[in-house]
């Protein structure tokens, strides 16, 4: 933490020092971090004029106060099991009504260049990090004048290049989901319940023209870096064939964006993803963790006299509430997002459609689905207020599994924009588990006839 203090403290002094050459939050085409970057999807041109570099620093700060309560159909205390298993001493956790670990952020950006900035992104706290780490950062590129003076402008009027470690653009969704700190622009207090999100090495192109929403990028497939080499494990019985490598991740996306009159905005986008061997997954990238914390874990028992630890831990459990199709060899991925706002109503839609194998070559090809709808209805002078409703459901098969499973989540939430940059959120939220298995090997499936449901406060600040 001192390193970042003495990080920002070198930075204002940097442009204190130099104000006559370095200006402050001058920034070129980024999306604003405050109340006006609502329902902005994907880079957008603006028309900023380049007046020398410019510094650009941010941050970002939300905490929640959770009253929600977990149960399912296992059996609670010691007993013999309809499995003939010897269960002692099994029951939830329960949970308190009390404050969950704060997230916050840190944003550092330059404006290098005219059409040329570069953005960095610290997690300084988070439920599966609590120390300050690197999200990402990228170089992002509307202009080739430092080629030459208007080289290829016709094009770049419309194009913009980002390369780095940084969030990929699949679909449209996470653009309205919570990323630690900056809870501003979610209506709601969690993401879908299959969230994706991944941050791999990679670069996008984009061409935005006339209502057209088109990108493509390709990324190394790798959450974490390094170039040592891919060994793959063991064969065995039940995955015969490993990767003997990892595959670079294809990403697209296309649709049509158009404010129709004042009052009516209409946006369809279809996106693809996929990848012939995995490293990393876009529903298990998130190194930040839910906002649910603790639900549907247990405490310390035994089943037939082999211990089973209380996995409560925020850390190592960081995805309670969360759903991952849990792909081991590759998937590929389509979602469609649609968008409508008419004055201060708004619906915004996820239809995701998922399929991938476990074991290269050997394995039936898994399904997993995902349908969301939010309705939000904003209200107030400038939109100040809303409420909203989301109904969001996942189905699927599990690996090895020989049916399929369903979760499924309804969140109601009020919300107050206090200031462009403050916001505070009540939520409810009711989401149930069906068709899971009642044992796992050699323990008791916590999510058996599971549901966990109650109220959330969320405050947050961004800037």
């Amino acid at each position: 933490m001192k390193k970042i203090i003495f990080l920002l403290a070198g930075a204002l002094s940097f442009t204190a020092v130099n104000a006559q050459q370095v200006s402050f939050r001058k920034m070129q085409n980024q999306i604003p971090r405050s109340k006006d970057g609502l329902n902005v999807f994907d880079v957008k041109k603006d028309d900023v004029e380049y007046e020398g570099m410019s510094v650009d620093l941010g941050g970002a700060f939300a905490m929640q106060f959770q009253g929600l309560k977990s149960f399912n159909d296992q059996e609670q205390g010691s007993y013999t099991a309809s499995n003939g298993a010897v269960i002692t001493n099994y029951r939830l956790n329960g949970l308190e009504n009390n404050f969950n670990l704060p997230a916050a952020n840190l944003t550092f950006g330059a404006q290098l260049a005219d059409g040329v900035r570069v953005n960095l992104d610290l997690y300084l706290a988070s439920r599966h990090h609590n120390e300050t780490w690197v999200k990402g950062g990228y170089l992002q590129i509307d202009k080739l004048d430092f080629i030459q003076k208007g080289f290829m402008e016709d094009i770049m009027k419309y194009t913009t290049i980002k390369i780095g470690q940084m969030e990929n653009n699949y679909g449209d969704s996470h653009f309205r989901r919570t990323d630690n700190g900056n809870a501003l622009l979610n209506p709601f207090i969690e993401a879908n319940i299959m969230d994706s999100f991944q941050t791999d090495m990679g670069m996008e192109v984009y061409y935005q023209r006339e209502g057209l929403v088109s990108m493509i990028g390709i990324t190394n497939g790798k959450l974490n870096q390094g170039v040592a080499e891919f060994v793959s494990e063991s064969a065995t019985p039940t995955s015969p064939n490993q990767n003997t490598t990892v595959s670079p991740t294809i990403l697209a996306k296309l649709g049509y964006d158009k404010q129709l009159d004042k009052d009516l905005r209409v946006r369809i986008t279809g996106s693809y993803n996929h990848n012939a061997n995995m490293s990393s997954n876009p529903w298990g990238s998130d190194r930040a963790g839910s906002r649910y914390f603790g639900v549907m874990s247990h405490q310390d028992y035994n089943y037939n006299a082999i211990p089973v630890p209380n996995n409560f831990d925020p850390e190592k459990n960081a995805t309670t509430g969360r759903f991952s199709p849990g792909y081991g060899n590759w998937y590929t991925a389509f979602m469609v997002n649609p968008f409508v706002k008419y004055k201060g109503l708004e619906f915004f839609g996820t239809l995701e459609f998922t399929s991938g194998g476990d074991h290269k070559g050997t394995d039936e090809t898994r399904k997993v689905d995902q349908y969301a709808a939010d309705l939000v209805y904003r209200f107030g002078k400038e939109e100040k207020f809303y409420v909203g409703a989301r109904y969001n459901i996942v189905s699927g098969k599990l690996s090895n599994a020989t049916s399929e499973v369903e979760v499924n989540r309804f969140e109601s939430s009020l919300g107050w924009f206090m200031t462009k940059n403050i916001i505070a959120k009540l939520a409810y939220t009711n989401q149930n588990y069906s068709d899971y298995a009642q044992y796992g090997t050699n323990s008791l499936n916590d999510l058996y006839g599971g549901n966990f449901n109650g109220i959330m406060f969320e405050a947050a600040i961004t800037f």
